[in-house]
């Protein structure tokens, strides 16, 4: 009866693509009330939803087609498109991406700058306000308690934002003294050369790039950065071989995903035919195949591949639950990374991690099973957010290189890439006093 359901269907999707759709319905609507198989039945009910221009009709064969499978892309797609997620013609095929844009780009920006004296408006390091450089007038930037957004995983894929990053120049117009200036690929805020005045690119504006969903905010300046970074060297009984940088605030990148659904698993156990006695019994192996439930949420990845190996010891300290909402404010006068791995890849790994994580754990989630397959068959990536999180970063010169160090922006944990052997005693001069008396002024 399945085989022959299985025929049904395949005729109707034949018949749907050349157009017949009487005769598709016909076929469709054999096949559904033949079978008892959720995946028929899904699919069945897509090509029902491919085949009507009521939008009723329509909306109705993809929600009975989700409700035998919730993870149905197409179906998933097309009522994004339906309820005006998505448009229409935004979809790509991902096996033929479109070619990236070479050369300059045209890019939109927001300007800040203060409503009294026109005075460079720029983010202050207390989580809150924008503060006027001349007048010192502050502004709210009341980004409220609400939770930044997720964005649906479906939605993204379809379009060529999902698989984007960022491969040309952008070019800004400055409204406040009329220049234009490029800034780099993988940026989105800067001061104008000429007037000095924040812009930061609006990427809700722009066709190949995902804007930020949540943002957590610097909450120190650059002298507590100062003497964080002297504690740590102190700690760590490290010797600067030359005078150090400066620390310098910007926000990195970092995808979150959600992924839920169930691992296929096969294990083995062991059982007695006389359970009363057990040593004595003849005892059988026993093949189990069914199926463990997992939902991950908020799985970190770094979406910028340069300070990645580094960024990633510090992404445990953030408090995640302090994100905010994106709003472009928070970046007047901070310099944030865009991100260089495309949402899809880090898609990719996310569920790969996510897989892992629990395969490890399963004999030991299901009572010492010997566990002897496993597949991620069912397992799906349901939302993402696009964060930037707060750091600040300099080079500390060590063992005859420079050594990346970075500060998390708002728990204060220092993270560099000098290995542990390499500490060395501390001495006087040099970064100690160079920084020190910076502090001291």
């Amino acid at each position: 009866m399945e085989d022959y359901s299985k025929e049904l269907l395949r005729s109707g999707i034949i018949e749907a693509k050349t157009g017949s759709h009487e005769s598709a319905r016909r076929y469709l609507d054999r096949a559904i009330y033949m079978t008892g198989s959720h995946n028929v039945l899904a699919e069945a009910w897509y090509w029902m939803s491919e085949i009507t221009a009521d939008s009723v009709e329509k909306r109705k064969a993809l929600e009975n087609c989700l409700s035998h499978d919730l993870r149905h892309a197409r179906a998933r797609r097309s009522l994004a498109i339906l309820d005006g997620k998505l448009k229409a013609d935004e979809v790509i095929n991902p096996d033929e991406l479109p070619a990236a844009p070479e050369g300059l780009r045209q890019a939109n920006a927001d300007r800040f700058m203060c409503p009294k004296c026109g005075g460079r408006m720029a983010f202050a390091p207390d989580g809150q306000t924008l503060v006027c450089d001349y007048c010192s007038r502050g502004q709210a930037v009341n980004a409220g308690t609400k939770e930044a957004n997720e964005k649906d995983f479906i939605v993204a894929m379809a379009t060529a934002r999902g698989h984007g990053k960022p491969l040309q120049e952008q070019v800004f117009h400055c409204n406040g003294c009329g220049a234009e200036f490029i800034l780099p690929p993988k940026q989105i805020s800067a001061s104008c050369v000429y007037c000095d005045s924040p812009h930061v690119v609006s990427l809700e504006k722009t066709k190949d790039l995902l804007a930020p969903n949540g943002i957590i905010p610097h909450t120190f300046n650059q002298k507590q950065a100062i003497k964080l970074l002297i504690d740590w060297v102190e700690s760590n009984n490290i010797k600067p071989e030359k005078q150090v940088e400066l620390p310098r605030g910007l926000y990195l990148p970092l995808w979150t995903f959600d992924i839920g659904g169930v691992i296929d698993y096969t294990g083995e156990t062991i059982e007695y035919e006389d359970q009363m006695f057990a040593k004595r019994g003849q005892k059988k192996v026993v093949r189990v195949t069914d199926q463990y439930p997992i939902m991950v949420d908020d799985l970190p990845l770094p979406a910028s591949r340069k300070l990645s190996a580094v960024f990633v010891k510090l992404i445990g300290a953030f408090d995640m639950k302090t994100i905010k909402p994106y709003d472009p404010r928070f970046l007047a006068n901070w310099p944030a990374e865009i991100y260089d791995v495309p949402m899809a890849d880090a898609s990719l790994d996310a569920r790969s991690q996510a897989y892992a994580r629990y395969k490890d754990k399963l004999p030991h989630l299901l009572n010492g099973l010997n566990i002897v397959h496993t597949s991620s068959q069912n397992l799906a990536v349901e939302s993402f957010k696009l964060n930037l999180l707060p750091v600040w970063m300099t080079e500390l010169p060590f063992d005859g290189r420079e050594h990346l160090v970075l500060i998390n922006g708002q728990s204060g944990v220092v993270a560099s890439d000098i290995p542990d052997k390499a500490q060395q005693e501390e001495s006087e001069g040099g970064l100690m006093g160079f920084l020190a008396d910076l502090i001291n002024d």
